[in-house]
């Protein structure tokens, strides 16, 4: 696997003189986050995590929630983020943004010019027994629609032209297989990797970017390209396959059914909830991977990606929440393996205003 660490190096490196915090396998930066991420190297990152604001939402106590008076405005700025994050992330990368319905659609347009639009799954934001929050005060006969009870998640990946699913990886294998001078027919019987109707079989699936080889097909590709002696060098799985693990104990589908996060002191107002965070980063990623928050707020993905043994680069513009996430990761930095591991099961002694 190519270098996690060495990564996690030249990003802390690019951005040294606005790294606030850092521990083993932490960065926390403090400023606005499109500057900075201008700076983060090229395909650097596994996976982006993150949270902007809303926009149509309009809330004062989050910052950038007022900040653009027509929703151009806002799709111009988010385009530009949807570049650099296109940059940051690795080819087999993958992008997870939270946004509002309203917006969603439009975003979604947007984000299709640089990514390739995997899932828009809708987070219903259940209450739990006894908490009704706004849903119980509104006057729903007044509402004149439905009211909005659940929040939207695009889940994408990079995408690259070349191929009828813009595939990276599709991509990559059409090159490296005409470079070892294999036709599609050949490749599928050296690998034997034949489909079910067609003779052209998998590989020709897997250059069109309808899906992607195992684990095990993809090491009889590698030794099968380098067998020819013209190709020198083949990238290990990891770096070249979009992690995808799922199975049907998990929320599997693209309904997700988390409890807000309750109200406490000290609460961000966009706090998203840990549980759910780590279900889409133990999905997405491998241990040791880079995880990107550009809009961190309380820090809850950072907490997540390390309690997962990943790394995580975290970036806040707001000095407050900044001191915040500082104080957690210093919290966690002390923890040992099993309680990093069970951050939800830490005794009632632990400091629940840093770490929740």
């Amino acid at each position: 696997m190519k270098s996690r660490a060495e990564d996690f190096k030249c990003i802390a490196k690019s951005i040294k003189p606005s790294v606030h915090t850092k521990t083993k396998n932490a960065i926390l930066a403090h400023g606005d986050s499109l500057e900075l991420l201008r700076k983060i190297p090229d395909n650097s990152i596994s996976l982006i995590l993150t949270d902007p604001p809303y926009h149509a939402t309009k809330k004062k106590n989050i910052y950038g929630d007022t900040l653009f008076a027509q929703d151009q405005h806002y799709l111009e700025w988010m385009n530009e983020y949807a570049i650099e994050w296109r940059r940051v992330l690795k080819q087999n990368g993958s992008l997870f943004c939270y946004c509002d319905s309203s917006m969603s659609a439009r975003l979604e347009v947007l984000f299709s010019v640089e990514f390739n639009i995997l899932s828009h799954v809708v987070w219903t934001k259940p209450n739990e027994p006894g908490f009704d929050g706004w849903k119980g005060k509104m006057k729903k006969e007044s509402l004149r629609q439905w009211y909005g009870h659940s929040e939207r998640i695009i889940f994408a990946e990079p995408a690259i032209e070349g191929n009828l699913h813009r595939s990276p990886f599709g991509e990559f294998l059409r090159e490296v297989r005409k470079k070892s001078g294999l036709s599609g027919h050949q490749l599928t019987e050296l690998t034997g990797a034949y489909g079910k109707v067609n003779h052209g079989g998998a590989v020709s699936n897997w250059e069109a970017g309808r899906n992607t080889p195992s684990r095990d097909q993809y090491k009889k590709i590698c030794e099968v390209i380098l067998g020819t002696g013209k190709v020198d060098h083949m990238p290990p799985y990891e770096d070249i396959i979009r992690v995808f693990k799922m199975d049907g104990t998990k929320e599997f589908t693209d309904v997700w059914n988390f409890p807000s996060v309750r109200p406490y002191k000290g609460k961000h107002p966009a706090e998203k909830p840990l549980d759910m965070l780590k279900h889409a980063i133990e999905a997405c990623s491998h241990e040791g991977d880079i995880v990107l928050d550009c809009f961190a707020g309380s820090g809850s993905t950072a907490v997540a990606a390390l309690s997962l043994g990943r790394r995580s680069v975290s970036i806040e513009i707001e000095e407050p929440w900044v001191e915040g996430i500082s104080e957690r990761l210093k919290a966690i930095e002390k923890l040992d393996e099993e309680d990093l591991a069970n951050l939800e099961k830490l005794p009632p002694a632990a400091p629940q205003d840093i770490l929740f």
